[in-house]
């Protein structure tokens, strides 16, 4: 009778997903938050960001990574916004097929895509390095563009054009005043989805320049891996962490009052 009461009680359900939030990912937050102010003798210390502020190779390797985010992200838009609103169209929408060929690469391993990118550079007699890494990383976060916005596209009121049409609005005036002010929190979580994974990536950017570019995760992964360091390659994650939920927070933020002020 225990056992059934103990069942039917939905809160219970709750207890096995807390377990694993808590092991896999407070837990491992915490552990990097530790080791990021302690140095390799257990001891408290601010050495770790003071190192990552004045040594200018992971600085510079940092920057260099927001520039390369930055392009790879305004290509995404570029190639992404009108992909994902043909698809979002009537005559496209209709065909689930469509959408599922632009997110099929999604369900193959990043290092498939970018290793059959290398053999396709080596095919075009092209170079590999930072034009190789660019059309690699775009390759690969592309679908994490378009489907965002594809999704938000689609959710529109149908009302909203119908009204704007009526009022005499032309296909450009409903494009800029309509859909365009109403996909934006699309476009927002596509550019979380993109500009943030492609700074703290290093697989992709070791492939596809023969490890002459590198990128800040190359960086982070390089200290994690050796013990004498390793309390560094944890400073430079919680960095990048804080980084990340800052711009979650103010993108956030900004999707709020995107879709409050205009509906």
């Amino acid at each position: 009778m225990n056992l059934t009461k103990l069942v039917q009680k939905r809160s219970n359900w709750v207890a096995p997903y807390v377990l694993f939030l808590v092991l896999f990912v407070v837990l491992p937050l915490l552990l990097i938050a530790v080791y990021a102010f302690r140095n390799p003798a257990g001891q408290f210390t601010v050495q770790n960001f003071v190192k990552f502020a004045t040594q200018s190779e992971a600085l510079s390797t940092f920057v260099y990574s927001v520039g390369i985010a930055i392009i790879t992200t305004l290509l995404c838009i570029l190639l992404g916004y009108p992909a994902a609103y043909i698809l979002a169209s009537s005559q496209f929408n209709r065909s689930r097929t469509m959408v599922l060929l632009f997110i099929l690469p999604m369900w193959i391993n990043v290092l498939m895509r970018s290793l059959a990118t290398v053999a396709l550079f080596d095919f075009l007699h092209l170079p590999l390095g930072e034009g190789a890494l660019i059309f690699g990383l775009v390759y690969d976060f592309l679908p994490f563009m378009i489907y965002p916005i594809y999704n938000t596209i689609q959710k529109i009121d149908k009302s909203y054009i119908e009204a704007a049409r009526d009022l005499g609005a032309t296909n450009r005036q409903v494009f800029t005043r309509v859909i365009w002010p109403l996909s934006i929190p699309g476009i927002i979580s596509g550019i979380m989805m993109v500009f943030l994974p492609t700074i703290s990536t290093f697989a992709i950017s070791e492939i596809l320049t023969l490890n002459n570019k590198r990128l800040f995760g190359s960086i982070i992964q390089d200290n994690m891996m050796m013990s004498d360091t390793m309390n560094y390659g944890a400073a430079l994650s919680l960095i990048m962490l804080v980084i990340i939920a800052i711009t979650s927070a103010v993108s956030g933020d900004d999707s709020d009052l995107s879709e409050g002020g205009l509906i």
